[in-house]
């Protein structure tokens, strides 16, 4: 069991770090977010400061048995966005052997596991979470993705998978040691919770002290201040956000900088113009459309548009109506900011 260090300078935020040989430029990382974190969203991090952004997870059957849209889609990387991490999910340690492979093929520097899903349709594959309660398997398919892949491999998992079990203590401390995984990425909840109730950091700062790897601590990590807080309170190597930079990349410099200012209006729709650009090189125009309506109201969040427009764009058919509709804020901004500096 390995102690943290009672000498020399505490490390920040802002410090470089080591995961598995690979070099890291900062400490604050974008969590595996299902369904959204593609190429574009996992760059978005890296512009505004994230050390290290993960995939979205990526089924291992699908990467196995070459899924094209799978493999056109989610194992895409930006060349601008390493170092990245694609995770992947499964149960059959050959067929994570192959995906981990070909994922390392595809320019992934680093893979990473899921051994935290809750969701049923995961589950019953005896992927995501259930993998805590069956430890033999999880260490077989962590040895599998670290002898396919050639690379430094992370594992994602919970406390337990219901509350008041630590089962993911002791897996963690296994795939260490059995499977030679480069880093754990934790978060202190049960699978059956969800993302309620509140994380036990005093696990997480337990783990920190009981593994020789980096741990990265996730789970209601959404505020800058609380952010710094846990990651001096665990000690550990990384933190990592998640629902909270929905929408609300800036929180990635607030957490590196607590002098980094709030987004003006402008700077949220020049974002917002950004995101719409690249889905569509993404997805296509049609696609893309429709994607999209998801990410409108994470960054109208922060501009005073009406429940009218905000339908509107949830019901927008093309980019260009949502384009429109969006132009809408921008004089409003300009006509705020003159009266403000007029008044001053």
């Amino acid at each position: 069991m390995s102690a943290p260090p009672t000498i020399g300078r505490v490390p920040a935020l802002n410090d470089p770090w080591t995961l598995g040989g690979l070099r890291i430029a900062n400490r604050v990382v974008l969590a595996p977010l299902a369904g959204i974190g593609n190429w574009f969203v996992r760059l978005q991090a890296r512009r505004h400061g994230a050390g290290l952004a993960v995939s979205e997870m990526v089924s291992s059957h699908a990467v196995h048995y070459r899924n094209e849209r799978t493999l056109r889609e989610l194992l895409r990387i930006h060349p601008d966005e390493h170092p990245v991490s694609i995770q992947l999910f499964g149960s059959d340690p050959e067929i994570m052997r192959s995906a981990a492979a070909q994922v390392a093929a595809a320019g992934a520097d680093i893979v990473d596991l899921n051994m935290g899903c809750p969701v049923p349709k995961v589950l019953k594959t005896g992927a995501g979470a259930a993998l805590i309660s069956d430890h033999d398997r999880a260490v077989a398919v962590a040895r599998a993705a670290v002898e396919g892949s050639g690379r430094p491999v992370t594992v994602k998992l919970r406390s337990g998978r219901r509350p008041g079990e630590r089962d993911g203590v002791a897996l963690a401390q296994r795939l260490v040691a059995e499977a030679g995984v480069a880093g754990i990425a934790f978060h202190p909840r049960s699978a059956a919770v969800h993302h309620k109730g509140h994380p036990d950091y005093e696990l997480a700062a337990e783990l920190v002290v009981a593994l020789d790897v980096p741990v990265i601590v996730s789970g209601g990590l959404g505020e800058a201040e609380h952010v710094r807080w846990v990651f001096r309170h665990t000690g550990c190597a990384a933190v990592m956000l998640a629902r909270g930079s929905l929408g609300n990349p800036w929180l990635f410099a607030r957490v590196l900088d607590p002098a980094a200012p709030e987004p003006s209006a402008d700077a949220v729709l020049d974002e917002l113009d950004w995101v719409i650009a690249r889905a569509a090189e993404h997805l296509g125009e049609q696609r893309a459309a429709r994607y999209l309506r998801q990410h409108y109201p994470w960054y109208l969040s922060h501009l005073s548009a009406d429940a009218e427009l905000r339908e509107s764009l949830q019901r927008s058919e093309s980019l260009a109506a949502a384009r429109e509709l969006l132009a809408q804020l921008r004089p409003a901004s300009a006509s705020r900011a003159a009266l403000s500096a007029s008044a001053a």
